[in-house]
């Protein structure tokens, strides 16, 4: 480049909420092209996504709303490496992006403590009816009779990467009997994580929590149908902080609204933001969450920070963190 900046154009599409903006990660990204265009709104649609990444070499992605799909990429002959802040990347066309030479880096693990930790939360508030309690004060009552506890009871894991590691840390802190299942099981990661891993329709059957931590994929893509959610206990709970795709939600409704459950702590849904008015936002027995497990500060800016970095090591010809290999 002629200033020698290593890349042209970097494009920030959909800084909404604003995160990275004004944080000391904005004047790293800056001065890494010759040129910047930083959208602190969201795209509306698959052509309003191309209009304003077709020209970039680079991008930093924040929400994964935005869909990178093999028509968005085949859109954007420049673009050398895609960088994503967050884990996930279910919402980006790999292998079409491998296909047309572009690097897709990731940020791992950079929340995996926060998020276990918004996943506890949203199964005490849920449990501890916190939220009712809350808003039946406000009207003028007090006592509402029993609630659940946790302590002594079990807490099914669902997926055992870095968040849901750490998911079975907080329930053992918390007096939880723990089990866990895993795509991958084996011996030494049983013991090594200190549960047995069990198979699912078991741990479906004998939870009382159930903490989902997968990526989406289509192995895992509706994972918790409608059998699933038949097969739990009356009184269990359901936790979902990786994605709502993992869940069947017309059947979680159902059962949410026949009180075949207890209740749901959700902070993912299969269409973010969650529409007004949808029916998960009637629901007493449901705890919302606006996908935010991984938003606590420190965690946030050490991803930011990772997603910048994604471009200086592409730059600087040793990229990392690498989930597609591209060749541009």
């Amino acid at each position: 480049m002629s200033d020698g900046k290593p890349f042209s154009m970097l494009v920030i599409p959909d800084d909404e909420p604003v995160v990275l903006s004004g944080t000391p990660y904005e004047e790293r990204a800056r001065s890494l092209a010759e040129e910047v265009v930083w959208h602190t709104d969201r795209p509306y649609d698959e052509d309003d996504t191309i209009t304003r990444i077709q020209n970039a070499d680079c991008i930093i992605n924040i929400r994964s709303s935005v869909k990178f799909t093999r028509n968005v990429l085949a859109h954007c002959p420049k673009l050398r490496i895609l960088s994503v802040w967050g884990t996930g990347i279910d919402h980006v066309d790999l292998a079409a992006a491998e296909e047309f030479g572009i690097t897709v880096s990731n940020t791992p693990a950079y929340g995996a403590p926060y998020v276990a930790e918004h996943a506890l939360t949203l199964a005490l508030a849920v449990s501890r009816q916190i939220v009712q309690s809350d808003q039946y004060i406000r009207e003028g009552g007090w006592t509402r009779g029993f609630i659940n506890e946790l302590y002594g009871k079990t807490l099914g894991v669902i997926g055992t990467g870095a968040i849901g590691q750490r998911m079975i840390q907080l329930g053992k802190g918390i007096g939880m009997n723990v089990c866990a299942w895993t795509l991958n099981p084996n011996d030494q990661r049983s013991q090594q994580y200190g549960v047995p891993f069990i198979p699912l329709t078991d741990l479906i059957d004998q939870s009382d929590v159930i903490s989902i931590h997968l990526a989406l994929s289509e192995t895992t893509r509706n994972l918790i149908s409608s059998t699933e959610l038949a097969s739990m206990k009356r009184n269990s709970i359901l936790i979902n902080t990786a994605r709502g795709a993992i869940v069947d939600e017309v059947a979680l409704i159902k059962a949410l609204q026949t009180n075949s459950i207890a209740g749901a702590g959700l902070d993912s849904f299969e269409q973010e933001p969650l529409p007004k008015g949808h029916p998960f936002t009637t629901l007493d027995n449901v705890v919302l969450s606006p996908h935010a497990g991984g938003m606590a500060y420190n965690g946030t800016m050490r991803g930011l920070e990772m997603s910048v970095e994604n471009l200086e090591s592409f730059a600087s010809g040793n990229p990392i963190y690498v989930v597609a290999k591209g060749s541009r």
